[in-house]
């Protein structure tokens, strides 16, 4: 029986795997290294610690609707996306409000975690930490590692020759920069086309002389702010959409796809991707697309070689005095403190079953919480997973035996190397993710049954967004405010916007109930369809698992 718990890591995942411990009756004790929580969320100017942290231009790239926990919205005037100072300051009004603090033992090391001798049949763990120079020895029946995926800058300098041997100018990880200012005047180039590569590409060429960007990959632009200038994803990561990616052939799927991307400008013209990519990325930027218009971005292919100041491409050209290389090329998960044992087999999450166990161990009393790559919010995701394994450990939901989650994860395809970019493509569709993990929790909505009970709460949880608050309304941890936090999403969404209301403002929402009831018969047979037959691993917006 599980009662003591360790958990790693104060950011958003830790937050909420000690609430989750605490609606289990379990105890949590929290460690972290740091002096405060938000894990890289909160900014600090210094790079001179080991710890990652935001860069001090950051915006939320998920809208605050399907950001938030699930019991715990946003409060209604902050804006639908968010800046790094918001976010802290919504994490620290979730840990008030649930009084989680008191649980968090703050500049804390966690050096080592082993299994204790009689493992087999208690499942414990030996905990040693470190405060102040002082080292503790603990025991815990169970742990939970949340100290997800931004932990080791990944540098690939060994397939840029010359970076290190010839090159003469300044070289460093996107983990280093804070803002531009150190740049002003300078001809950077900006390796690597992911979100921080086009993030930090767009704010350098305010002040920088020239900014080139270099990317290997085919890369599909898309804006945050979608259709009638409502948030993206609360307009496209809907249960509708899911299901008729679902009952569509493929090949119709991403063509659609493709031709919404190249709907806002052609792809193609600006280097960028072509519909005929079989690999491809996805970036949220509106801005990108403009420096590239106006020559302040130059879009270069893949790094071949630097000289003493130079940078030479795969396709022959060459950049001549280049001051700033500066590697947009992700991170590397590490678990150093985890016994080489349980450390050497999660190459990635596709080494544990449901992306949380290590299938190995003959006690599941460790879980891996948010390292996931999903379509949607990963610390959405990171408050189910927590969910479903505190259930676990307090014995109130059940594991398969260990032989058969190990044949389940060597079911899928094999793990690729710790590359950040190859781990890129493991995105997975936040509503399979989340529907599969609610299920194991017993909290996964039945829309069908919604139709049956409260049809407009079902309409609204079919054909509007998959927000958090519907893995509230059934099961354990059921919030009595989830109907109403659903059939409001919209107005919270507008109401940061009303700092000058026109005359004759109508109701965005005024023909929403009209839509909702005409489309009554499709729901009802795409939830009976979609509750029969099983679904597929990604979404309108997913990347291919390639």
């Amino acid at each position: 029986m599980v009662r003591r718990v360790a958990v790693i890591g104060a950011g958003a995942g830790g937050l909420a795997s000690i609430k989750c411990c605490l609606d289990e009756g379990l105890e949590p004790t929290c460690f972290e290294s740091s002096e405060d929580i938000g894990g890289v969320w909160r900014y600090t100017d210094s790079t001179d610690d080991r710890r990652v942290s935001v860069y001090r231009s950051v915006i939320t790239n998920t809208s605050k609707e399907m950001s938030c926990f699930s019991d715990f919205p946003f409060p209604e005037d902050f804006p639908s996306y968010l800046p790094h100072s918001l976010v802290l300051e919504y994490f620290r009004m979730y840990a008030q409000h649930f009084d989680l603090l008191r649980y968090i033992r703050f500049q804390t090391t966690v050096l080592s975690v082993r299994k204790r001798p009689d493992f087999t049949t208690s499942g414990q763990w030996e905990v040693v930490t470190e405060t102040d120079g002082v080292c503790e020895f603990l025991v815990f029946d169970a742990v939970m590692v949340c100290t997800g995926h931004y932990q080791e800058p990944y540098l690939p300098l060994a397939s840029f020759p010359g970076i290190d041997s010839r090159f003469k100018g300044r070289q460093l990880h996107s983990r280093e920069y804070r803002h531009v200012e150190a740049f002003r005047g300078k001809r950077v180039l900006v390796v690597g086309i992911g979100n921080t590569g086009g993030d930090l590409s767009v704010e350098l060429s305010h002040v920088a002389a020239k900014v080139f960007l270099s990317t290997r990959s085919n890369t599909w632009v898309i804006s945050r702010v979608s259709d009638h200038g409502f948030p993206c994803d609360m307009v496209n990561t809907t249960r509708f959409t899911h299901c008729l990616d679902w009952l569509l052939p493929s090949a119709l799927t991403r063509r659609i796809r493709f031709r919404k991307f190249n709907s806002w400008f052609n792809h193609t013209n600006y280097g960028l991707a072509s519909s005929k990519s079989s690999k491809f990325n996805m970036i949220i930027n509106e801005e990108l697309p403009f420096c590239l218009l106006s020559g302040t971005v130059v879009l270069k292919p893949n790094v071949k070689e630097f000289t003493e100041s130079s940078a030479i491409f795969e396709d022959g050209t060459t950049e001549e005095n280049i001051d700033v290389v500066l590697f947009a090329t992700g991170y590397n998960f590490s678990f150093h403190f985890l016994e080489e044992s349980v450390r050497s087999v999660i190459d990635d999450n596709r080494s544990l079953y449901k992306c949380i166990f290590p299938p190995q161990l003959e006690k599941p009393t460790l879980a891996i919480i948010g390292l996931i790559q999903l379509t949607g919010s990963i610390m959405v995701g990171s408050e189910m997973q927590a969910r479903w394994v505190t259930g676990v450990f307090a014995g109130r939901s059940k594991l398969p035996p260990p032989s058969r989650m190990l044949a389940d994860v060597l079911k899928r395809k094999p793990p690729v190397k710790r590359n950040p970019s190859e781990r890129e493509n493991l995105k997975m569709s936040f509503i399979t993710y989340m529907d599969d993990i609610a299920a194991c929790a017993g909290v996964k909505p039945s829309v069908l049954r919604l139709l049956l009970t409260d049809p407009q709460l079902a309409l609204a949880v079919f054909f509007g967004p998959c927000s958090p608050y519907q893995f509230r309304l059934v099961g354990r941890g059921k919030w009595r405010g989830a109907r109403a936090a659903i059939l409001t999403q919209w107005q919270r969404v507008l109401k940061p916007l009303r700092t000058r209301v026109l005359d004759g403002n109508s109701s965005s929402s005024s023909g929403w109930h009209w839509v909702c009831l005409l489309a009554l018969p499709a729901a009802l047979t795409a939830a009976f369809l979609f509750s029969k037959y099983p679904q597929p691993g990604w979404s309108p917006w997913a990347r291919p698992q390639l």
